[in-house]
């Protein structure tokens, strides 16, 4: 009875879930509606080439359109043409050994063995991509249903140049959509949240009451923003292919996305860079804490070293905005956190009063700061550029990530 009412229990689970990721593609544009429409295209372009197969080539290769239509069928249009490419080009091969072979060696057991042994050493050829094994499965199709025959042979082109247009005709009548917005949006996010991080550990210097569970995940889970890192770097690199080939492309606005999701890839380095030394400000902070050390720091000190993390902070979120952020703005911040940090760094040499301890909190405290703040100078050079004189003046500005 109890296995029953966990499975039962599961499934709900399961299916609460497609229920919900249902609800997601239908309610807004994002990646759930993107794989629902990828998958309905996939069925309509895989029926439509199995139905025409069967009423114009033998049922012998008929099962060859719908799967390259499949194949044809990837989450953008440039990968959906290099694999089909590929899987041309891997029938052909395959189908051209099994002829060969077949014709000057006949229909044996060894045959079949020195087909399989070329075929897969054929395969491993990078001009076959991810299609490489294709070579085997068709030349095994070719060589044994097909006995090498050029007619069967010419049926299985004609089947698999079948399917391949039906499925880049799917791509064509409704192309994959454009999120270079959301791509923004995520590196937005990115820095909102190690901006929010830095905040938290400012209040924590202030002497305010910090939430000690969430420092502490954060110290246990400092992995969570460096694979957040990764994930928006790929969704980044898979809209940049996007681009290539779309059939909606239109250049003017194709070179605006393009710079954009280049500029949004250099801010997801920046922010990487940065990571590390948040992390390292997350565990001293953390130490001190659970230690009592922060106690023992001057008030003066963790006031200033309070001011300079929200600069910080404030200098993250202007990096990480999706509209036009004003470069001077930028650079004021950067440089007065600077200036502010070389002044604590000269008072807190010049102070003897403190104990050896206190003096290594406030030395490794200052050092991540200004670790932090020569990355955020780093990005800012990286991700600004001039813009054209205008009425106005020559203003610098972050561009549109």
């Amino acid at each position: 009875m109890t296995d029953w009412r966990t499975t039962r229990d599961r499934m709900r689970e399961t299916a609460a879930g497609r229920a919900a990721y249902l609800r997601r593609a239908v309610r807004a544009p994002g990646n759930e509606r993107d794989e629902l429409l990828l998958g309905a295209k996939a069925v309509v372009a895989a029926m439509v080439a199995w139905v025409l197969a069967r009423y114009l080539l033998p049922p012998t290769v008929s099962t060859f359109a719908p799967f390259t239509a499949l194949v044809a069928l990837q989450a953008t249009v440039y990968r959906s043409l290099r694999d089909c490419i590929q899987y041309l080009l891997a029938m052909a091969a395959g189908a051209a050994l099994a002829a060969s072979l077949a014709a000057v060696a006949g229909i044996h057991g060894w045959t079949f063995g020195l087909l399989t042994l070329l075929a897969l050493c054929l395969g491993r050829s990078e001009r076959f991509g991810e299609q490489g094994l294709q070579v085997a499965v068709v030349a095994f199709f070719a060589f044994s249903s097909g006995q090498g025959r050029i007619g069967y042979i010419g049926h299985l082109a004609a089947s698999v140049t079948l399917g391949a247009l039906c499925g880049l005709a799917a791509h064509l009548v409704l192309a994959p959509a454009r999120h270079v917005h959301h791509r923004q949006q995520a590196v937005a996010d990115l820095y909102s949240a190690m901006s929010r991080r830095l905040e938290t550990l400012a209040a924590l210097l202030d002497g305010e009451d910090p939430d000690t569970e969430r420092l502490r995940h954060w110290r246990r889970d400092g992995q969570t923003l460096a694979a957040a890192c990764d994930r928006i770097r790929n969704t980044i690199h898979a809209e940049m292919e996007n681009s290539r080939l779309h059939p909606r492309r239109s250049r003017r606005v194709s070179d605006t996305a393009d710079t954009a999701l280049s500029r949004a890839r250099d801010a997801v380095t920046v922010a990487e860079r940065a990571m590390d030394h948040l992390r390292s400000l997350t565990r001293t902070l953390d130490y001190a804490q659970d230690s009592g050390e922060i106690n023992h720091l001057p008030m003066s000190f963790r006031t200033a070293s309070s001011s300079l993390l929200r600069r910080s902070a404030h200098a993250l979120q202007e990096i990480g905005r999706t509209s036009l952020t004003d470069s001077a703005r930028l650079n004021g911040l950067i440089e007065e956190a600077t200036t502010d940090l070389d002044r604590v760094e000269q008072h807190e040499r010049a102070t003897a009063e403190a104990s050896p301890s206190v003096h290594t909190l406030q030395g490794t405290l200052l050092t991540d700061i200004g670790r932090l703040l020569a990355e955020l100078r780093t990005g800012h050079d990286a991700l600004t550029t001039e813009a054209a004189p205008g009425a106005g003046g020559t203003r610098h500005r972050v561009p549109r990530r």
